[in-house]
């Protein structure tokens, strides 16, 4: 007879317990990238409804800004780093291959021996991880996981790119995932096209860009380093007709429908996808929209978590409130789930 082995003890619902985020000091106009793609502020708004964007400077690294966020998430679910099992960490930005920035991150936040690891998922790599991490709590694999979305992507951004020079930004987001009484993230709703790489890509991988370097060396033409290019058209079509079954493949499996929403928070791609999700999803009036993309652009996995600070620091919602995210992006990838909205710390929360 084979041993007996045994098995972790489940639980029945996880919930966002905290949130906290980071947001880079300097703040980027659009004023100042205008002249370098041949653009106006007029035209940038009017394209994305982005009015100005944060990027990091020299010592707001992958690794400090997720501390940071970390950190006021745990302060708000009243939780140490001693009580966390597993740290989920979603990025597209991170220069190192190893070690995991998870893992950098856990360090640094003092703990000890804990679980860690990286997801790249692009713009959905935030719900991705959500997913990963509710179900390491649900299988009684972990008691409380640590959820990061950052991203440095002002490093991947060629200046003079018209498609993307003004989109894309940095920032870093944190949620704590643990059990719950009642359910606090619903199933997840997720998948990819891996036909339509060509939308969202990096240019070229580093060893491709390091030959280069070579043979600009021996006397070749200067190497350009790897940078990230979009086909927007392309990109807003697949989002226009796939997206509307991914939202409703979302409701659907949360046994809710869009009536019973307080917010939605899809990724801060761009004004006019999110414009045409509410419409496609028939989103009601009274349901609050996140639009923290005027403010801090396109930061990509960590836009989500983002968002929701945004939406419930405004007044807009609240803790607790019924919220309905939704990440897609470069894969081409999506994942959504319907979650309760967690708690800030207490000194962020809203004056109502």
């Amino acid at each position: 007879m084979p041993a007996h082995i045994a098995t972790a003890s489940p639980v029945a619902h996880a919930a966002l317990l905290g949130l906290g985020v980071y947001r880079p000091r300097r703040v980027v106009p659009n004023s100042e990238l205008v002249d370098s793609i041949d653009s106006t502020d007029e035209w940038i708004r009017s394209r994305s409804g982005i009015e100005s964007r944060r990027w990091a400077q020299a010592d707001e690294t992958i690794i400090s800004m997720s501390v940071a966020a970390a950190s006021d998430a745990l302060a708000a679910s009243g939780l140490v780093a001693d009580q966390i099992d597993a740290v989920v960490l979603a990025t597209s930005s991170q220069m190192v291959l190893g070690p995991s920035a998870g893992a950098v991150v856990a360090t640094e936040l003092g703990m000890s021996d804990t679980a860690a690891f990286d997801i790249s998922a692009g713009c959905a790599g935030f719900c991705y991880a959500l997913g990963n991490a509710a179900g390491l709590v649900r299988a009684g694999q972990a008691r409380h996981v640590l959820v990061i979305g950052v991203e440095r992507l002002s490093d991947l951004l060629d200046p003079t790119d018209r498609s993307c020079a003004f989109i894309f930004a940095d920032g870093a987001g944190a949620v704590v995932v643990g059990p719950s009484d009642s359910e606090g993230i619903g199933p997840t709703a997720w998948g990819s096209d891996g036909s339509q790489t060509d939308a969202i890509k990096q240019d070229k991988d580093f060893q491709q860009y390091f030959s280069e370097v070579d043979a600009a060396a021996a006397g070749g033409p200067k190497a350009e380093r790897p940078y990230i290019r979009m086909k927007g058209q392309a990109v807003f079509r697949w989002t226009a007709t796939f997206l509307e079954k991914a939202g409703r493949d979302v409701l659907e499996k949360a046994g809710i429908t869009v009536d019973d929403l307080d917010a939605f928070v899809p990724h801060q791609a761009n004004s006019r996808i999110t414009d045409a999700l509410i419409r496609v999803l028939r989103v009601p009036e009274t349901v609050a929209v996140a639009r923290d993309i005027v403010e801090a652009g396109n930061t990509s996995a960590a836009s989500i978590p983002m968002a929701m600070e945004q939406i419930i620091r405004s007044g807009q919602a609240q803790p607790g409130d019924t919220a309905l995210i939704l990440g897609f992006g470069a894969g081409l990838a999506y994942a959504g789930q319907v979650v309760a909205l967690p708690q800030l710390r207490s000194n962020e929360q809203p004056i109502r």
